[in-house]
C-alpha cells in the first residue's frame, strides 16, 4: 500500500502545483456589475427620476468595506470641481468659455458659473439599500461614497438599490440638454456609475474635464418618456414594435399615452448612453458581415446637411469593414451614429457627433476617428484617466490608416501629421510624461497632443522598430487577448515582444514615462583609402535603432540596418544588417565599402518613421 500512497501523493502534489501556476499566470480579474433600471423623463423640466438595481460581484481577491460611485452630471454646478479648473487652467476649452466657441483668456468666468437652478445639471440619491437593508452615504461632489453593512467578500455578489433624483445641465461638455444644434437630450455619464475597483484600488476620481473607466457588465434599462422623440444610444431595443420611430418590424398600433417606455438590453459593456430628439430623421443600414448602424439626425436641418448624413452612411460602414480586419470584427450587433452632445464623442455601441458640419468633416475630421474608438476603448477599455494615451493614440493612429487606404492617399508616412505635432511639443519646454493623470496636465494642449499623436506616434513608431507586419499581428493579438477587458500598458507592450521576439520594455519606459527625446545625427563622412568612415552620434536620450540609407553619385542607393542592442534582436528588413549599438555608447562607426566621391548622401531614417526632434542634422 504504501508505494500506491507515494504515488498518490505526488499525482495530488503535481495537480496543486499545476493549478498554483495556473492561477499565477492567469491572475488577471475583474469586477463585473448588472443594472437594471427605469426612468422617467420629463422633457419640459429636464428632470427625471430613477430606480436602478445594481448585482456587484466582487471577483478580486479582497473584502470591500465601501463602494463609490460616480454622480457625473453634479459637475455642472457652479463652484464645482470642473468649473474651478475651467477657470484656472492656462489655455481653458473653448467650450467652457461663454461665447461657445471662441477661446478666452485665463480666469474667465465659465458657463458653468453661470448656470441657473433650473439649468445646473444634479443626481440626487434618496435612497440606497444594500441586501434590502439602509445603507449609510455621502454625496462629495460628484463622487458618493457608500459605506457598507456587509463587506463584500471576495467571489461574493451583492445588491444595491437605489432611488434618486436628477437634472439634466444645460449642454456644455458631451451630456446636457438643447445643444448647439438644437438637439433635446444628449445623455452621457447620466445616471449613478458605480466605479472601477482594479489590482490599483478603487478609481473615485472627481470628474473634472477628462473622460472615464467603468465596470464591465450587462445594463437593462427602460426610459420612459414624450412618445414624440425619438431615441438612440447604446444597447438593443427590445419593443420595437410598441415605439416605432424606425425600429418596428411591422406596423405599430397607435399609442394613446403621452409617453412611452423604451426597453434596451446592453450585454458586456462599461458604459449606457441614449440621446433623444422629437425631430430625428432615422436610417438605418446593415454592413455586411457586421452590425446594423443606426443613423439619427435632425429633420429640421437645411436640405445640404440632410443629404450630408445620407452620403455619410455608406463611408461609415467601409469604416466598420476596414477596421474590423485591420483589428477584429466588431462584436455587437448594432452602432449608432447620433447627432448630439458637443462634438464628437464615443459610447457603448454609438458615437455622439454635431451634424451640421461639411460632409468631408463629419465624415474624415470626425467620424473615422469616432468610429475607431469602438475598437480602442468599448471593445478593449483602458483606464482614460491614467494611460488615455491607450485609446486615443490607438485609435487616432488607426484612423489614420484607414484615412490613408480608404481614400487612396498612398502616403509614405501617414502618421507625418501626428509626427511634426509630437516634435513641436517635445520642443516646446512644456512636455509631461504620458503617465501624467489625465487631469494634472498644466495645458489642454498639452494633454491633447500627449494622448492622441505622440500615443498614435508610438504604434507608428513601434513598426518602425518590429516591422509593420509583426505590428499588424500584435494589434490582433491584442484585440483577440483584451476584448471586454481592461489592460495596462505593459499588457500591449508583452503581447508585442512575444510577437516580435525583441526586448521593448525599454521602448515602453522611455516613450511614456519619460521626456527624453530621440535626436541621432551624422557627424562625419571621411574617405578612408578606397573606403568610406560614417560617424554617427547620439544626442537625444532616448535610444533607437536606425535605418540608414547612402545615395549615390550615380543614383543608386544602398540600405543599412542598425540594430539597437538592448532589442536582442532585429525587425525583418531587405538592408544591410551592421553590429548592433548599444545605448550608452555616444558615438558609433560603419564603413562603406566605396570611395568617398561616389557617395551623394547619407540620411538617417529618411522615410521619417523615428520621432526625431531634430531632422537637420539626419543628412550629409
Amino acid at each position: 500500500m504504501k508505494p500506491l500512497f507515494n504515488t498518490i501523493c505526488f499525482l495530488i502534489l503535481s495537480l496543486s502545483l499545476h493549478f498554483q501556476t495556473y492561477a499565477q499566470s492567469n491572475s488577471y480579474w475583474q469586477q463585473h456589475v448588472d443594472y437594471t433600471m427605469e426612468i422617467d423623463m420629463d422633457v419640459e423640466t429636464y428632470q427625471y427620476t430613477g430606480s436602478q438595481k445594481l448585482v456587484y460581484t466582487n471577483n478580486s481577491p479582497d473584502v470591500l468595506s465601501r463602494v463609490f460611485y460616480h454622480l457625473y452630471p453634479n459637475a455642472f454646478q457652479p463652484g464645482s470641481e470642473m468649473d474651478a479648473r475651467a477657470q484656472s487652467i492656462a489655455d481653458p476649452d473653448a467650450r467652457m468659455a461663454p461665447n461657445l466657441g471662441t477661446r478666452a483668456a485665463p480666469n474667465f468666468e465659465s458657463r458653468i458659473n453661470k448656470l441657473k437652478p433650473d439649468e445646473i445639471g444634479y443626481i440626487k440619491v434618496n435612497s440606497l439599500l444594500q441586501n434590502g437593508k439602509v445603507v449609510k452615504h455621502e454625496t462629495i461632489g460628484t463622487i458618493l461614497v457608500v459605506e457598507l453593512n456587509e463587506p463584500i467578500q471576495p467571489g461574493e455578489k451583492t445588491t444595491f438599490d437605489m432611488r434618486f433624483d436628477a437634472q439634466v445641465p444645460v449642454q456644455i461638455r458631451r451630456s446636457g440638454r438643447n445643444n448647439n444644434e438644437g438637439v433635446a437630450l444628449s445623455m452621457a455619464q447620466w445616471y449613478p456609475k458605480l466605479a472601477e475597483y482594479d489590482t490599483e484600488g478603487w478609481h473615485a476620481d472627481p470628474y473634472i474635464a477628462r473622460e472615464f473607466y467603468g465596470v464591465w457588465g450587462d445594463f437593462d434599462v427602460k426610459i420612459t418618456i414624450d412618445k414624440n422623440y425619438t431615441l438612440g444610444g447604446t444597447g438593443y431595443l427590445q419593443n420595437p414594435n410598441e415605439v416605432g420611430h424606425g425600429y418596428e418590424t411591422e406596423p405599430v398600433k397607435k399609442h394613446k399615452g403621452k409617453k412611452l417606455t423604451w426597453h434596451f438590453k446592453a450585454p458586456n459593456v462599461h458604459d449606457f448612453t441614449w440621446v433623444a430628439d422629437p425631430n430625428y430623421n432615422h436610417d438605418m443600414l446593415q454592413v455586411e458581415n457586421g452590425p446594423m448602424l443606426h443613423f439619427l439626425y435632425k429633420n429640421t436641418m437645411s436640405a445640404e446637411k440632410k443629404d450630408n448624413w445620407k452620403k455619410l452612411q455608406p463611408l461609415v460602414a467601409e469604416m466598420f469593414q476596414y477596421y474590423s480586419g485591420l483589428v477584429g470584427k466588431y462584436p455587437y450587433e448594432q452602432y449608432s451614429v447620433i447627432q448630439g452632445g458637443d462634438g464628437g464623442m464615443e459610447y457603448g455601441m454609438c458615437t455622439l457627433t454635431l451634424g451640421e458640419g461639411t460632409l468631408n468633416g463629419l465624415v474624415y475630421s470626425t467620424l473615422i476617428h469616432e468610429v475607431a474608438h469602438t475598437w480602442f476603448q468599448f471593445v478593449i477599455a483602458n483606464n482614460e484617466l491614467k494611460h488615455e494615451w491607450m485609446d486615443e493614440g490607438f485609435a487616432t493612429y488607426i484612423e489614420y490608416r484607414a484615412l490613408d487606404t480608404i481614400l487612396k492617399l498612398n502616403k509614405q508616412n501617414p502618421w507625418e501629421r501626428a509626427y511634426n505635432i509630437y516634435i513641436a511639443y517635445a520642443n516646446s519646454g512644456t512636455e509631461q510624461p504620458e503617465t501624467t493623470h489625465a487631469d494634472r496636465y498644466i495645458y489642454n494642449r498639452s494633454y491633447s497632443v500627449s494622448s492622441y499623436y505622440k500615443g498614435a506616434v508610438f504604434l507608428a513608431q513601434l513598426s518602425y522598430i518590429i516591422g509593420e507586419e509583426n505590428l499588424d499581428k500584435t494589434l490582433k493579438q491584442y484585440f483577440q487577448q483584451w476584448s471586454f477587458k481592461h489592460p495596462k500598458p505593459l499588457d500591449f507592450i508583452r503581447i508585442a515582444e512575444k510577437i516580435s521576439g525583441m526586448q521593448l520594455n525599454w521602448y515602453l519606459t522611455e516613450w511614456t514615462q519619460t521626456t527624453n527625446t530621440i535626436d541621432y545625427g551624422i557627424k562625419s563622412l571621411e574617405a578612408d583609402g578606397n573606403a568610406t568612415k560614417v560617424t554617427l552620434e547620439r544626442i537625444g536620450l532616448m535610444p533607437m535603432p536606425l535605418d540608414i540609407e547612402v545615395e549615390y553619385m550615380d543614383g543608386s542607393k544602398q540600405q543599412f540596418y542598425i540594430p539597437l542592442r538592448m532589442l536582442y534582436g532585429s525587425k525583418p528588413t531587405s538592408a544591410t544588417k551592421l553590429n548592433d549599438w548599444a545605448w550608452a555608447y555616444p558615438t558609433y562607426e560603419f564603413t562603406i565599402d566605396k570611395p568617398r566621391t561616389t557617395i551623394k548622401s547619407v540620411t538617417i531614417d529618411k522615410d521619417g518613421f523615428m520621432a526625431d526632434v531634430n531632422k537637420t542634422n539626419n543628412k550629409m
